[in-house]
């Protein structure tokens, strides 16, 4: 199941899990998901991750179709921008209920589903300044960090029942229209291919990972300075 499933790297993401054989449920706020779970053979319903109903909506279907739900991928948006104390409440307000509670409440619903069946693996899709702020991005900063917290929590309550969880903390990627500058900054001098981050993602939600949970892994071509 993946939320944020229509284009960029929730569909790339699609792609790589289809091709190791997991049968598709995806979320996105477009026809898109719909178009691209056509052509892989899965099932989708339009939704946006901020939305409680979209998201229940999304693991009915799932659960309906499949009769369980193995692996989960939770990409989100991004949240408002602007000046730091320039950024008025209400988008403060935006930025939580779209970044840091979809996770929760998916968690929620996912982990007596995942605890039934054995097991499961949850990735939160973030991104690569999650551990060091950057004022050019200060509600995603201050929230996506709280998805890794929540992430480690989380792993540490449900790891017993088998059920992981981590997040995947993009680089500059080629999914996006990015100027050179960004490729520039990466070490490798380049930006990400999107099929890099979705075998990051699919290493993560599949058993080639069994024994990694709690964790928040950098895929950034070596942006970041953080050890």
């Amino acid at each position: 199941m993946i939320i944020g499933g229509g284009r960029g790297m929730g569909a790339a993401i699609a792609r790589e899990m289809r091709d190791r054989g997991y049968e598709l449920a995806l979320m996105s706020p477009s026809e898109s998901c719909e178009a691209l779970a056509a052509k892989l053979g899965g099932v989708a319903c339009r939704g946006k991750a901020e939305n409680a109903d979209d998201t229940r909506g999304v693991i009915d279907l799932t659960m309906g179709t499949y009769g369980r739900i193995d692996a989960c991928v939770i990409h989100v948006g991004g949240p408002p921008k602007g000046d730091l104390l320039e950024i008025p409440e209400e988008d403060w307000d935006r930025a939580h209920n779209m970044v840091l509670k979809p996770v929760i409440r998916i968690a929620g619903i996912l982990a007596p589903i995942m605890e039934g069946q054995g097991g499961g693996s949850i990735v939160n899709i973030t991104t690569f300044s999650a551990f060091e702020p950057s004022l050019t991005f200060p509600t995603s900063s201050v929230y996506r960090v709280g998805v890794s917290s929540f992430t480690k929590l989380f792993s540490d309550r449900y790891g017993p029942a088998n059920i992981r969880m981590n997040c995947l903390l993009p680089g500059f990627t080629d999914s996006l229209d990015l100027p050179r500058k960004y490729a520039d900054m990466s070490a490798l001098g380049r930006l990400a291919r999107v099929n890099e981050q979705a075998k990051a993602a699919a290493f993560l939600l599949s058993d080639d990972s069994s024994y990694i949970t709690g964790q928040s892994l950098r895929v950034d071509g070596g942006v970041t300075r953080h050890m």
